[in-house]
């Protein structure tokens, strides 16, 4: 084949394992070569619409068997896919679209907010409808489609909140996101008759990347779910004998409170992937005492995302560290200086390795901050113990992580300061039992303008719609002023000790 990326993977199982179960959702089931034929397909209606090596298709559903045959259509046109994230406003949208320069839209009857002539490239949008199944669905069997496609073109554009204030687009490779899925296959020791549950949004680089797309890679089973609910998560488990899941600890703390946890059967589950924030060391204890591995990492968008695993042969002994380096992935940390950090000194991490982005979509800028020398900037601070194994203390760019959505403040600063009423604004994380974090808004408000319950509804009300709802913080206090540097820098930390109790 003259395709070494992504669209070719399901030619390549169909030619292996046709007949094995690929995809499960609700009570439809594709075959490895089902879902190569659907895919193919759907390949042949973009093209006649037009799209071609280097075009953009954006898409946005709940987790559907149609995210991946959009994903493997695309990669088999040398076109690149844009999935987009179901619950950013559509003000966010708009942006990412546009940004792309997507020229076709494949979406749910559930999201339709973005429409041709609302966004200058936007040409056609495809709903999931009946339509749709006719184009993919049964028929004579497809021409095959054969591009030159190496691993060095981008496969996808995964759009990340940025720092100041507006979404970038993470350009991903076929080859990124084929080592990425290399790595999980060799420190996961994923098999080949995985059952993975995947309830996590697809649109998240977590989920895509470090359970679904390996498990297909490996020829295993993957059941897609439109969405998370705990009950349904271990009625799902008992009914496919899942095997593997991934979820935020939000998720997994969420289904230990179901009452069905203490007696539901998990015999058949092998491996628990957890990541998108610290895991408490009791949730851990929770599952270990269910004799289930826990397995828990460390990652980034523009990094495919996987950085570090702690493996769960040491889930206790090391727990509050996010392990070592995935298997082709090098990691250091790095003092102010730019030197090397002494085993357990401060520092950024930095990465390199296969799975490592190629830059941001359109913005060299931010792709010069981020890339040096060849290492991603994470912006995450961490120290390193005596074994190698890192733990991630504090981040510099003041991210907030809230149930494994990452919560930029600037992004979110930017709306508050677009109320009269605000004359200064700063956002900070603080504890959340069910989230982990969530953001808290510290107010100056202009001259005049009381600081009572009734103006923080007010001031709450103003983010709805114009921020996705996990963006918006759940508290807003009021100050006479924001604690700066001299150099007229807002010292977070400071509000962080006066304002970031729970």
């Amino acid at each position: 084949m003259r395709n070494q990326g992504l669209g070719s993977w399901t030619a390549r199982r169909a030619r292996k394992t046709p007949g094995a179960l690929a995809v499960v959702h609700e009570e439809t089931r594709y075959t490895y070569a089902q879902l190569h034929e659907r895919a193919t397909r759907l390949a042949h209606h973009l093209r006649a619409l037009g799209i071609r090596r280097g075009d953009r298709v954006a898409f946005i559903a709940p987790n559907h068997p149609a995210f991946l045959e959009a994903l493997f259509a695309a990669g088999q046109l040398g076109a690149v896919f844009v999935p987009l994230n179901t619950r950013l406003s559509p003000r966010e949208l708009d942006h990412c679209v546009s940004d792309s320069g997507a020229s076709i839209l494949i979406h749910s009857a559930s999201c339709t907010s973005v429409a041709p002539g609302q966004v200058p490239t936007l040409r056609v949008t495809i709903p999931i409808d009946e339509d749709y199944e006719r184009v993919v669905g049964a028929g004579s069997r497809p021409e095959p489609i054969d591009e030159p496609i190496s691993l060095e073109d981008t496969c996808l554009i995964m759009y990340t909140s940025g720092t100041t204030g507006r979404a970038k687009g993470a350009q991903l490779t076929h080859g990124n996101i084929t080592w990425n899925s290399i790595n999980v296959l060799v420190d996961t020791d994923f098999a080949h008759d995985e059952v993975t549950l995947v309830t996590a949004p697809l649109f998240h680089t977590a989920a895509l990347n470090m359970t679904c797309l390996p498990t297909l890679l490996k020829g295993g089973t993957v059941v897609v779910e439109a969405a998370f609910d705990p009950a349904r998560t271990l009625e799902l488990v008992e009914r496919h004998r899942v095997t593997v899941m991934f979820g935020v600890p939000a998720m997994y703390q969420s289904v230990a409170a179901d009452p069905a946890f203490a007696t539901a059967d998990l015999s058949s589950v092998r491996s628990l992937l957890c990541g998108g924030a610290p895991v408490p060391e009791p949730l851990i204890r929770t599952y270990l005492d269910r004799g289930l591995s826990f397995i828990q990492g460390y990652g980034a968008t523009e990094a495919s995302p996987g950085v570090l695993l702690l493996d769960g042969d040491h889930a206790l002994s090391k727990a509050g560290t996010a392990g070592v380096p995935h298997f082709f992935t090098d990691v250091r940390v790095s003092a102010l200086t730019g030197e090397p950090a002494e085993a357990g000194e401060r520092g950024e991490i930095e990465v390199q390795g296969p799975n490592v982005m190629r830059g941001y979509w359109g913005n060299p800028e931010s792709t010069a901050q981020a890339l040096r020398d060849g290492w991603l900037r994470t912006g995450d601070v961490a120290i390193v113990d005596g074994d190698g194994y890192v733990k991630v203390v504090d981040r510099v760019k003041d991210m907030i992580i809230s149930g494994g959505e990452n919560v930029y403040p600037a992004e979110v600063e930017e709306v508050f300061y677009s109320h009269d009423a605000v004359a200064e604004c700063a956002v900070i994380g603080v504890p959340d039992e069910r989230w982990g974090e969530v953001g808290r808004a510290i107010v100056v408000l202009r001259e005049g303008v009381p600081g009572d319950e009734t103006t923080a509804k007010e001031l709450l009300d103003h983010l709805v719609g114009r921020l996705a709802k996990y963006k918006i913080p759940k508290s807003v206090v009021f100050t006479q002023s924001l604690p700066r540097t001299g150099a007229g820098k807002v010292i977070k930390a400071r509000l962080r000790e006066t304002h970031g109790a729970a």
